[in-house]
Formats: structure tokens, sequence, C-alpha cells
């Protein structure tokens, strides 16, 4: 092998290894540190669509602690979730529980009904329940398509990703919340 093509791979090598390190440090510092907010007293607690992995649970137990008298529940899976079925039922003579379909099946559609039932009941303020990687997207979402106060709370979990999962992640949130600068505001 010559002199010239052993550099040019060390060279290709070298970038690849720059630009995924590159990835991971900003997609960390963006997406992966703690983005919460402080839990406080909110109009109503918008769940955000992803896995069933205890938001819905976590959102309604807040709603039960005191934060909200109202629980929003993000429900683009369908009528035949047996588990969001249950979950929209979950209501009581202490928490009113909602299930809205977003239209489009996006963040911004779970903004765009946020905005439209914060009109309907009322509403100033609401909390934000998904991933924690996500939140830093929602809020810029949230801020561009609804008018009233956010909370963002992380849904309580570990996340158990490799390193190629956590690049993946970070370079979806990011086109994610390039692409809702292109949209603007709602």
């Amino acid at each position: 092998m010559g002199v010239v093509l052993r550099r040019s791979i060390w060279c290709v090598v070298l970038a690849a290894v720059l630009v995924f390190a590159g990835i991971g440090g900003v997609g960390y510092w963006e997406f992966g540190r703690d983005h919460e907010d402080p839990l406080r007293k909110v109009d109503a607690i918008i769940v955000l669509g992803g896995d069933h992995d205890g938001r819905e649970a976590y959102g309604i137990r807040l709603a039960h602690e005191g934060y909200a008298k109202t629980v929003v529940l993000s429900d683009p899976y369908g009528r035949w979730d047996d588990f969001m079925n249950a979950m929209c039922a979950a209501g009581d003579a202490q928490v009113t529980v909602l299930c809205e379909v977003p239209d489009p099946g996006t963040t911004r559609g779970e903004a765009l009904f946020t905005e439209r039932l914060a009109r309907q009941y009322g509403w100033h303020t609401v909390m934000v329940i998904s991933w924690g990687y996500h939140l830093p997207r929602a809020r810029y979402i949230f801020r561009n398509c609804f008018d009233g106060g956010t909370v963002m709370r992380a849904v309580p979990r570990a996340y158990h990703f490799n390193l190629a999962d956590w690049e993946l992640t970070y370079i979806y949130q990011a086109v994610g919340t390039v692409k809702a600068a292109v949209q603007g505001h709602c």
C-alpha cells in the first residue's frame, strides 16, 4: 500500500472519528443533559406520545399529587391499543383524563391540540411530559405553537442505549429541531 493511500485512509478515519465525536458532544450538550423544569402546579398535564414507558401513569400520578386536575394523553396509537384504552378511562372524581389524537401525528400536532384545548378550557400553563432527550425540541415547538407557559418534565426512566443509538437519537432530535425551525410558528 502506498504512502498516499495510507495517509488518505488515516485522514478519512480521523475525519469520521471527529464527526462522530462532534455529534456525540454537541448532541449530549443539547439533548442529553437534564432539561427539566421544577415541578409546579399547572392547569393541565400533557403527556406526549412515545413508548408506553410509564409516561401515562407518571402524568396521572402527578395530577393525583395535586399538580393539575386534568391530564391529556396523546393517543396516536389507534383504537386497537388496549393499554391506551385503559389509560384513557383512568379518570376519576379527582383527575380528568382526556385523550387526543395529534394532527399531524407529531410533537407539533400535540402542541396544536394543546393550544386548542387551552383556549377551550381557559388553561394558561401546562406541564409537558416526554423523553428527557426530547424535551429541548418539545420546548421549542411548544413555544412556537402554545401561547401559555410550559413546565417540561422527563419520563422517570433510564435509557439503555449504546453509543450508536445515542448518535442516531441526537441526529434525529437535531433534524427534528431544524424541521420545527423551518416550519416556524403554528
